[in-house]
């Protein structure tokens, strides 16, 4: 990669993948609030489908059999059982998120409550032995608060009440509230997990991509009927219009360039196509940039780059799915977004940059201190000769 280019290059998967992903989410789900698991399930195939090469064997160049050989999966460094529990956790997580939308969930508390992760980070530490200073709890406890003032401007925003009530459209509220609270607790454990499997394995990331999806695609066997029912509701959605966007004049301005050609093939798939299914598609995709992206950036930059940048990533998401879609936003419900993603920096901070900023200092003094005692023996010494 040309030196320089690298931080835009992952600057745009990130931003462009995942904030792309968002507005296609949030666009399925208007048209069919249920279709949770067909976006699940496409995401998991087209990652697997390209993570695929990463795995393949080192040793097919040397290989008689040529070309076959070079589709075989080279040997993993982590027991497969292992990969499969992880798989069946990031499946059940994923299957939650996506879930949760069939609850009456908006993306836009949706994006917030999945910024809980911290608050269930932290308690899963704190089972496994970790301890953490002030400014973290403190930060985990303001997100907490932030997340449960948003979570309840929004339910008053569509006129419900937080209650437990059954048979009532709040409940159905809590519930999705609920799902969305178990699954950051799972990826909390699977986070813990994974980080172990790692330390113990030395396994790549790419591994862990592949597999965890891989893996994953059996257990949507059993689901089949439900997909193809939510497969059809998304094929009979209308077609787009794609002579009134603004795409469709883009294209026309720009045409002959590379741009503009491929927009032109774009728009004539989704003119011939619902727009249930080309979302969908488009969502997949994206999903991927957006995986890659991450990825590139914890590979290559600092903890606290990747936590800032993420949560600036969330803040944008946010923004634009309320800008978009005319979520409306109640000062109660800027208040509590702003707690979240401030709170949420804050730990970030905390964790990343002034803890180990704090340790390499003690860490310093320490060194000093022991080779100035080493000097004063040395002395010692020569006075002594």
């Amino acid at each position: 990669m040309i030196p320089g280019i690298e931080p835009v290059t992952t600057t745009a998967l990130i931003f462009g993948g995942c904030c792309t992903n968002v507005f296609t989410l949030e666009t399925i789900v208007k048209v069919e609030p249920g279709s949770g698991l067909i976006i699940t399930f496409l995401q998991f195939l087209f990652v697997t489908f390209f993570a695929y090469p990463s795995q393949f064997s080192s040793s097919s160049s040397s290989s008689s059999s040529g070309a076959e050989s070079s589709l075989l999966l080279q040997r993993p460094k982590v027991p497969m059982r292992r990969w499969a529990f992880i798989a069946f956790m990031f499946f059940g997580i994923n299957m939650l998120n996506n879930w949760a939308f069939a609850y009456n969930i908006s993306v836009p508390v949706h994006i917030i409550l999945r910024s809980f992760g911290s608050v269930t980070t932290m308690i899963a530490g704190f089972v496994r032995g970790k301890r953490y200073s002030l400014l973290q709890v403190l930060s985990v406890v303001l997100l907490t608060v932030g997340v449960l003032i948003s979570a309840w401007a929004d339910s008053q925003r569509k006129g419900k009440k937080m209650s437990y009530e059954s048979h009532t459209s709040s409940s159905d509220y809590t519930e999705g509230l609920a799902i969305l609270l178990l699954a950051q607790f799972l990826s909390a454990y699977m986070g813990a997990y994974t980080e172990d499997t790692y330390a113990r394995f030395g396994a790549s990331w790419t591994e862990n991509l592949f597999y965890s999806h891989v893996l994953s695609l059996p257990f949507f066997l059993p689901l089949s009927g439900t997909l193809r029912n939510q497969y059809h509701r998304l094929a009979n959605t209308p077609y787009l219009d794609v002579q009134r966007s603004g795409l469709h004049n883009f294209v026309q301005q720009n045409q002959g360039t590379s741009i503009g050609d491929l927009m032109g093939h774009i728009l004539s798939y989704a003119a011939r196509t619902p727009q249930g299914i080309f979302y969908l598609v488009i969502n997949a995709f994206t999903q991927l940039i957006c995986i890659s992206g991450v990825n590139l950036l914890s590979s290559k930059s600092s903890a606290v780059t990747v936590t800032i940048v993420l949560n600036i990533r969330k803040l944008v998401s946010f923004i634009l799915s309320t800008l978009i879609f005319g979520h409306s936003l109640n000062p109660l419900m800027i208040f509590g977004s702003t707690l979240v993603f401030g709170s949420g920096a804050l730990y970030g901070w905390e964790t990343s940059w002034r803890i180990p900023q704090q340790k390499a200092r003690a860490q310093a003094r320490v060194d000093g201190s022991g080779s100035g005692g080493a000097g004063n023996d040395e002395k010692k010494k020569l006075k002594k000769t």
